[in-house]
């Protein structure tokens, strides 16, 4: 029996065991399940999972997409550049490193991208935010981060997002956890009387499907999107990657 799973830290709602189990029903694949791990302590459980011998991939969620990359054997470019790593592919023992939350974002993202959406803000730092920041790169949109505390020049604070910033960063994708179930009434604090119909918003969180972050958004206009389609492609590009012959 091939085994798969999630490493986190909270698993509780874990979308990835739910989508696989429902995968391998539907598609008759017996020969594989899909569990979640918990890790309270990374440094210390890491070494526990590799010596499961039937363990053959792995997704990585918050808050180890970034830590998880000095136990690696090997990842892809586009990893080391990002610093973040969220689907390891396991063969004869060696872990191997790639990310599919580029791919997941960026065909999520792309159906509702206007021409004049040239900027854009991410909330966050964490490694989700790694991936964004790649494929907005990538699609030549200008960037800047949003965090609660500065620690250098590329970042500014929530504080900090005035009228005439929200007027030029018509886009705004969340990549914190804020929002997600069970606190569900949270929000991230930026300005929402300036938000028009120009604005873009996607949110990285799917549970629940229309965070407050959303609706604040949409009640002034903006077009939304949530992180489930995000989700669904990730996932299934991991399975490519799990499935595929080096």
């Amino acid at each position: 029996m091939k085994i798969y799973g999630l490493i986190g830290l909270t698993l509780g709602h874990s979308f990835s065991q739910k989508y696989f189990t429902s995968k391998f029903l539907e598609e008759n694949i017996t020969d594989c399940q899909y569990q979640n791990f918990e890790l309270k302590e990374l440094d210390k459980e890491v070494s526990g999972l590799k010596k499961l011998s039937n363990l053959s991939g792995l997704n990585i969620t918050i808050p180890y997409k970034s830590r998880i990359i000095s136990y690696l054997d090997g990842l892809t470019d586009e990893c080391r550049e990002m610093n973040a790593c969220n689907c390891i592919k396991i063969d004869n023992g060696k872990w191997i490193g790639y990310n599919t939350d580029v791919t997941g974002f960026e065909k999520s993202f792309l159906p509702h991208l206007k021409p004049f959406h040239k900027k854009a803000l991410i909330l966050g730092t964490g490694g989700s935010s790694m991936a964004v920041a790649f494929v907005l790169k990538k699609l030549g949109i200008q960037f800047l981060k949003v965090t609660r505390k500065v620690v250098n020049s590329s970042l500014i604070d929530y504080e900090h997002i005035s009228e005439k910033m929200m007027e030029e960063y018509t886009v705004v994708i969340n990549t914190t956890p804020v929002g997600m179930f069970p606190n569900i009434y949270a929000y991230p604090n930026i300005p929402y009387q300036y938000i028009t119909d120009q604005h873009y918003f996607f949110d990285l969180i799917y549970n629940p499907p229309k965070t407050q972050f959303l609706t604040k958004a949409e009640e002034k206009g903006a077009v939304i999107e949530n992180g489930e389609k995000m989700l669904v492609i990730q996932a299934e590009e991991s399975w490519k990657i799990w499935n595929s012959i080096n």
